[in-house]
């Protein structure tokens, strides 16, 4: 890659009366049409000329600076573009999901909402791997007496355990619903 050179070429008058042209170096040049943007669409004024020997013989050049903030607020662009680009593609999948789940995904997301409690969540207050009534019953039962508070237990805990039998309940209710419809055959 080539060095920005830094001299007269600052778009003052040649020699000869005419403007120097504000064209940028070749890489520039190259990164400008790799992003497929031209100059002219950014609006960077360029910063007034330094005075003084010191800061020219460092390298560092007025146009050089311009360039610099160019290739910044470009890659800015871009890394904001994928990054909006990545969110309409997630938003997306999301709203695809949602609908594969189907009405009895919105409906377990209403209990879910409704009840306070994940289905999970209910799953595990009351140690139940499967969806069985009975199971439900006897464990409610067991953890209910456990957490009483007559026997030293916690009204809050006793509290969740009642929520997550009635989360499990919903669901339960919830399945047969969808069972019930499936076993329906479909009108024409």
């Amino acid at each position: 890659m080539q060095a920005l050179k830094c001299g007269s070429r600052r778009g003052g008058p040649r020699p000869d009366g005419s403007s120097w042209p504000r064209e940028p170096s070749e890489p520039l040049a190259g990164l400008l049409a790799s992003l497929s943007l031209r100059q002219d669409q950014l609006s960077i004024s360029e910063p007034p000329a330094p005075r003084g020997r010191g800061f020219r013989q460092a390298g560092v050049g007025g146009s050089q600076a311009k360039y610099l903030a160019q290739i910044i607020v470009m890659g800015a662009q871009v890394v904001g573009r994928a990054f909006a680009r990545a969110l309409r593609q997630e938003f997306a999948a999301s709203r695809a999901a949602a609908d594969a789940r189907g009405r009895a995904g919105h409906q377990s997301a209403a209990a879910s909402n409704l009840s306070g409690l994940s289905l999970q969540e209910a799953q595990q207050i009351l140690n139940v791997s499967k969806l069985s009534p009975e199971e439900i019953q006897k464990n409610y039962e067991h953890l209910f007496k456990v957490n009483d508070k007559s026997v030293g237990g916690s009204f809050y805990l006793q509290s969740k355990v009642v929520r997550a039998k009635e989360r499990l309940e919903e669901e339960l209710r919830i399945q047969a619903q969808e069972d019930r419809e499936r076993q329906q055959p479909p009108k024409t």
